[in-house]
């Protein structure tokens, strides 16, 4: 029996187009779909098919999409949350749906995570997807619906909202702190050398180049945790440090950089009453606890 020539779309091969274009890569969207990548590729191939165009191009790190395939995946985005919403079966005015939040993994870890796990309390409908990753999410590619972001963006079609300047200092146990302010030489706990581009870690370096870095961890979060052990002192943002109860501010006369953190959406998202919601709490929020990243 010969195949049928395919004249519609299949909701099922847009659904996989949709974790490709969030994912960049077969493997990721295999593994986001519990499918084998062998079957993406199918999937997308017979999507372009029955749509008679190209939606990616291969590219030595991954998959990019062609013009067509980014006016395709906004529009499949949009089924994607009208199905939802649907499958919700509620005609009120309540926000309903996944609202994908990314952000920066200590702020996500240190900060976010249990805060904003009160949200679907507060609206029943509303689901979070907190993603943390240390590569950049794109909200382009519709990976995410809300961003939080060092440093306001430059181009993009977004609304950027400033939430909080993010002050840092040192922080240790007494013991580690009393060592280095008696006039011991600093031991630290920063950074590893993949992430010698995130300005703390470049700041640290430039102003105590001899010092050891006795323990190194990828994110600030994990520092601090390490910290508790007493093996040295940490650069960290406030919000961290001041909520380590076994972590007190070390004397140590160097001021650390600050960093201001901007909230973005979608221009074509401001009106979506998700993440709508979702972007006013996280901006309150951040208000609200203006005293705990601050100097």
């Amino acid at each position: 029996m010969t195949d049928r020539k395919r004249t519609e779309m299949d909701w099922q091969d847009l659904r996989v187009f949709l974790a490709l274009g969030r994912q960049g890569s077969l493997s990721a969207a295999a593994r986001t779909l519990g499918v084998n990548h062998a079957t993406v590729a199918r999937r997308i191939s017979a999507l372009e098919k029955s749509l008679g165009d190209r939606l990616v191009e291969r590219r030595p790190h991954g998959y990019v999409l062609t013009p067509e395939g980014s006016r395709v995946l906004t529009a499949a985005s949009d089924m994607e949350v009208a199905a939802q919403a649907i499958g919700r079966g509620s005609s009120d005015n309540a926000p309903k749906g996944v609202v994908r939040l990314n952000a920066p993994p200590a702020l996500g870890h240190g900060f976010l995570a249990e805060r904003v796990a009160a949200l679907p309390l507060l609206y029943p409908g509303l689901d979070i997807d907190l993603a943390t990753d240390i590569r950049s999410i794109s909200l382009e590619r519709h990976e995410a619906d809300i961003a939080i972001r060092f440093g306001r963006p430059e181009d993009g079609d977004v609304i950027a909202r400033p939430l909080v300047k993010i002050g840092y200092g040192f922080y240790g146990t007494p013991a580690a702190c009393e060592r280095t302010e008696a006039g011991g030489d600093p031991v630290f706990i920063g950074f590893d050398e993949a992430d010698a581009h995130v300005p703390e870690a470049g700041w640290l370096a430039r102003q105590f180049p001899r010092a050891r870095l006795a323990v190194r961890a990828s994110n600030q979060f994990a520092q601090a945790i390490a910290a508790r052990s007493g093996a040295g002192i940490v650069l960290l943002p406030h919000y961290i440090g001041r909520a380590e109860s076994a972590l007190r501010p070390c004397r140590i006369e160097a001021a650390p950089p600050t960093r201001e953190a901007w909230l973005l959406v979608r221009q074509r998202d401001r009106k979506d009453l998700a993440i709508r919601t979702v972007a006013d709490h996280l901006v309150s929020l951040f208000d609200r606890e203006r005293s705990l990243f601050e100097a």
